[in-house]
Order: structure tokens, then sequence, then C-alpha cells
């Protein structure tokens, strides 16, 4: 059995072979992070593949993600290392239901996140991200119908941050979900010089609780930034690996799942190991396969979540 080290320097080897990038989301394991090209969120990850010259991409992260990135480089051979990799949030809005409950609420556009299936993309009009789901939003008159998908925590926050009234699909991710808020309260009574931040994801009592609201991305750039030496990080316990990474004289304490363990971790992102990356890479396989037609059609909507980021930075 050859041991982590060992695969990693085969990992090392094989990339440069087979002209191959490694993206590992925040969430993955530390070993996992520290091999790969690039670490970050979703969205960023697979626009950071689509500008590499890669002949092939190694996503370690869930399903959502790989169909993601086939979706903006479809010349490109796009793995994950588990198949079975997927993502609480995204199985939560199947396609089929959503399709009868779009049907039931004609005249409303379909603003989706972008933790969801590719089937799901293609009914959307466009996609958002925990860090620019208001400026979507808010590209909509205020009297436009939308229904928002399929977060039902981000969009409650969202609907309070803009005073709309979106109709929100019913979905979460258990990982945040699950998060009580007397386990916050608690830890904030038991270290109150920590600063509570959290993902939107969270359930609205917790949030009420946060000092600053952030996307995986925004969370870490903002203890990387804030002056303060402690924070109770109400998200999945993977992002602290690089919040140690960028602030190694600061504290970061995970609110657990459950009383049996001091941590919040995702079962389906922890499937993901060096070893299945290894023969992910050797073999060439779990490969993302998706139809043409639902490649065109989910671009669609994430082009258009692009564009309207990009004007809304020219106007600033």
């Amino acid at each position: 059995m050859q041991t982590n080290l060992e695969l990693l320097s085969l990992i090392d080897k094989m990339r440069k072979e087979k002209n191959a990038v490694i993206l590992a989301h925040y969430y993955q394991v530390p070993e996992i992070q520290d091999i790969a090209d690039f670490v970050g969120d979703s969205l960023q990850l697979s626009q950071k593949a689509a500008e590499t010259n890669a002949d092939m991409i190694v996503f370690a992260g869930v399903h959502f993600m790989a169909e993601t990135a086939k979706i903006l480089s479809p010349d490109k051979k796009v793995l994950l290392p588990d198949l079975e990799a997927g993502c609480s949030l995204a199985d939560s809005c199947p396609p089929d239901d959503f399709k009868r409950f779009t049907d039931a609420h004609p005249g409303h556009k379909v603003v989706s996140y972008i933790n969801c299936s590719a089937a799901v993309k293609t009914m959307s009009d466009v996609i958002c991200t925990s860090s620019n789901a208001r400026m979507i939003v808010d590209s909509f008159p205020m009297d436009e119908k939308l229904i928002f998908a399929p977060d039902k925590n981000l969009g409650a926050y969202i609907n309070g941050q803009t005073g709309r009234n979106m109709v929100l699909w019913d979905g979460s991710c258990h990982v945040h979900n699950q998060l009580s808020d007397e386990k916050v309260i608690q830890l904030k009574m038991e270290n109150p010089d920590a600063k509570l931040i959290a993902h939107p994801e969270c359930r609205g009592p917790v949030l009420a609780l946060a000092e600053f609201i952030g996307s995986t991305a925004a969370l870490l750039e903002f203890t990387r930034k804030d002056s303060h030496k402690r924070y109770i990080v109400a998200t999945e316990g993977g992002i602290i690996h690089q919040m140690q990474k960028a602030s190694p004289g600061k504290e970061f304490i995970v609110v657990p799942s459950d009383e049996t363990c001091s941590c919040n971790d995702c079962p389906y992102m922890k499937l993901n190991t060096v070893q299945k990356l290894y023969l992910c890479l050797k073999n060439e396989s779990p490969e993302i396969l998706l139809d043409a037609a639902v490649i065109e059609r989910a671009k669609e909507p994430i082009i258009r979540m692009l564009e309207i980021s990009k004007a809304a930075k020219l106007i600033r």
C-alpha cells in the first residue's frame, strides 16, 4: 500500500504528463487542497480551468461542480474522483419536480443558485453564486416575479436584503441547515471575544447572530483582512485549512454539526481522497459526460450571470 506522500508525488508527475489541471474546492481534505493547481469556490474554479490550456480537468469537489466545469469547457475531459460525491442541496431539487414547480408558477423568471444540477440549470433564466446572488436579483425590476432555487435559506436571506418576495424552492444544504442557533449562542457565550461569521446557506436565526455573512471565499478574505484574532465559523470545516494558512496567528472555532464532534464536514466532499485522486488521474475516469444540447442550454444562464456581473462592475 502506497503512502499518501508517495501518491501525491505520482499525482504531481501524472498531472504534468497528461496536461491536467487539478481543482479543489475549499471543503476538500487539506492534502488535496495543497496539491491542487487552484483552490476556491465552484464557479471560480471552473472559470480558472476554462482559461488554461489543459486537456484534462480533475475536479476534487462534488458532481454539480464537475458538471459546471464541463459546461464551461466542453472540449476538455472532466473527471471527478468519486461519482458518489453528490450534493444534498443539488439533490434536494430533482429536475422533474422542479419542472412541475416552475409550470405551477407561470410568468416567473427563474434564478438558480449554482449549486444545482445541469438539468436544473437548463430550466433557469440566470444562475447566481452566494457572493453575487443579491446583485443578480437586483438586476430584475422590483415588480418582476421570481423563483429562487434550490436553497431556501439563501433565497430567504436575499428576500430580506432586497425586500422582495421571491417564490422559494424548498431545498437546503444539510451541512449548513443543521447548524443550530442554540449551539451558536452557546459558542458565543463561551467565546465572547470571537466574531461569528456565517455562510448565507445557514438558517435565518444563525445569520441573525452573525457579524459577517458571506460566501466561502468572502469568509476567508474577511478573516484575512479583519483585525480580530478569534472567529466562530458557521460553514463547512474544510475552509479552516485555508484560513489558518492565510492567518496563522488567528484562532478558528467551527460550529459543530452535533454534540458528538467538533467538526462540520460534508460527507460528500470528503468522499474524495488522495487514493481516489490518484486512480482518477491514472485511469482517466470517472468522466463527466453531458449531452451537447444540455451543455448549450445550461451555459446560457451562466453566461447571463457573468454578463450582469461585468455590467455591474462597469457601473461602479
